[in-house]
């Protein structure tokens, strides 16, 4: 009866559009450190995910008169000899002269003064051909390092386009920046107000690095902001055994960790299609973390920025911080890591693969969306989730108060959470209305264990 009740509140919601990949453009200042270069190594592997449109080599406050296409070449060249082998496991990796044809350099000099009437490059002018093309996906640009070379792109069209045609180019663009590491961070949330920007703003020349969300990603000991749950995942020892050794030339491609590991890596974890949604909107909360919209101290205007998480430790210790919306995932998105690795060099029957999680007979990867009034108690279901590889499955819900914007979220329940089939109780008196985010993980049993989610988004009404 309660699941009768549950469809028909989905029966009058609009069907979800198809699922598309993400456009992306990524920046970087490759080399300075062995971050970037990790962090290359894993998007390589989650390409088939994306449209990869451009691998740019900029500069930052760490690499200041040079830029290194280089190495992105030649690690672009080691995908290529792993690509048939992880086109055994999934379809859609890309032709690596695709790849290879998207590497473009950047500004040679540092922040804003390498920017301006003629100073435009082959990465900036290519930034503009791809944000013009006629598709209706935004181009999310993933900057980890400085943000001179977008800052180039955005001044040639300020510059030689109608105001009109210059807000129309701006609304395409998804900006992710590894904090500020130039001048140009700024200059863009300043001059272009409209711009969709995620990120944790700090001083160029004295960063505080340990304050950004994206240090969760595996900065627990280099800059002791985090409890360290799991942090053997992210640490040397784990990562020669898992990604570095015995994985083929992508693995041998991997550095070890010099400060913390893949510190660029969370401006892309939120674009996997896992079904945790994260591309949907920063303040749903992914792997890459979860952030709102606010304006910050020193700040002309809301930016999507450093938002908390409270999370119950193995030691049963309440914790909270920014960092922890991206720490909580660390043992799926290392184990998915893991995983994918092997595809470079395993047969198929002899590597995991990820479980297709299925939301009350809903397939897909889509939040799921209901209404129901406060105190209603609804059916919750995975039956019909599958594994590719037959292994046995396990179910986890949870409620994520933080990702809803009802008030009273946290006071909601699942009983049974630990059952393919549970109940959801709302609370019972509610001030207004408001969603409540219920996250389905679905776990096999392969090795690495691997697990894909659903989001369930109940909008209460009083």
């Amino acid at each position: 009866m309660l699941r009768a009740v549950f469809f028909l509140m989905l029966l009058g919601l609009p069907l979800l559009p198809a699922e598309t990949k993400p456009r992306v453009l990524v920046l970087t200042d490759i080399s300075n450190e062995p971050d970037d270069e990790e962090s290359l190594v894993r998007f390589l592997l989650y390409a088939n995910e994306f449209e990869v449109e451009g691998l740019v080599a900029t500069t930052s406050v760490w690499l200041r008169d040079r830029i290194r296409p280089d190495i992105i070449r030649e690690t672009v060249a080691a995908y290529g000899q792993v690509r048939a082998n992880l086109l055994l496991h999934a379809p859609g990796y890309p032709e690596t002269e695709k790849l290879l044809g998207v590497i473009k350099s950047g500004q040679t000099g540092f922040g804003m003064e390498a920017v301006g009437e003629g100073r435009s490059t082959e990465g900036s002018k290519w930034i503009i051909e791809v944000v013009d093309r006629p598709d209706p996906r935004p181009v999310w640009v993933p900057v980890w390092g400085g943000a001179n070379t977008l800052a180039q792109a955005l001044w040639d069209v300020k510059y030689s386009r109608s105001p009109e045609e210059l807000e129309k180019f701006v609304a395409k663009l998804r900006v992710y920046t590894i904090s500020d590491q130039d001048d140009a961070s700024r200059w863009l949330r300043v001059t272009f107000p409209g711009l969709f920007f995620i990120g944790s703003p700090t001083d160029v020349l004295k960063p505080e690095y340990w304050r950004s969300t994206w240090s969760g990603i595996g900065g627990d000991r280099h800059y002791r902001n985090a409890p360290g749950e799991n942090f053997h995942l992210v640490d040397n020892p784990w990562l020669k055994e898992n990604i570095i050794e015995n994985h083929g030339p992508l693995g041998a491609r991997y550095p070890l960790v010099a400060y913390i590991m893949e510190g660029d890596t969370p401006s892309f974890l939120n674009l996997i299609p896992n079904g945790l949604a994260g591309d949907v909107s920063p303040s749903y909360g992914g792997w890459g973390g979860r952030y709102e919209l606010r304006r910050g101290y020193g700040e002309t205007r809301p930016i999507w920025t450093d938002a908390r998480d409270t999370l119950r430790l193995s030691d049963n210790r309440e914790h909270t911080s920014n960092q922890a919306t991206i720490w909580r995932w660390r043992e799926a998105y290392q184990n998915d890591f893991a995983a994918r690795m092997d595809w470079c060099v395993q047969p198929r029957n002899a590597a995991n693969h990820n479980p297709a999680a299925v939301l009350n007979g809903i397939p897909g990867r889509a939040p799921v969306e209901a209404i129901a009034k406060a105190g209603a108690v609804l059916a919750l279901s995975a039956l019909g989730s599958t594994d590719p590889d037959g292994n046995r499955l396990t179910y986890r819900w949870f409620v994520y108060p933080e990702a809803g914007t009802l008030r009273e979220a946290a006071s909601a329940r699942v009983e049974k959470h630990d059952s393919a089939e549970a109940q959801l109780h709302l609370p019972a008196k509610v001030q207004r209305g408001g969603t409540v985010h219920v996250i389905l993980e679905v776990t096999d049993s392969g090795t690495p264990r691997l697990t894909s989610y659903r989001r369930l988004i109940v909008q209460v009404t009083p």
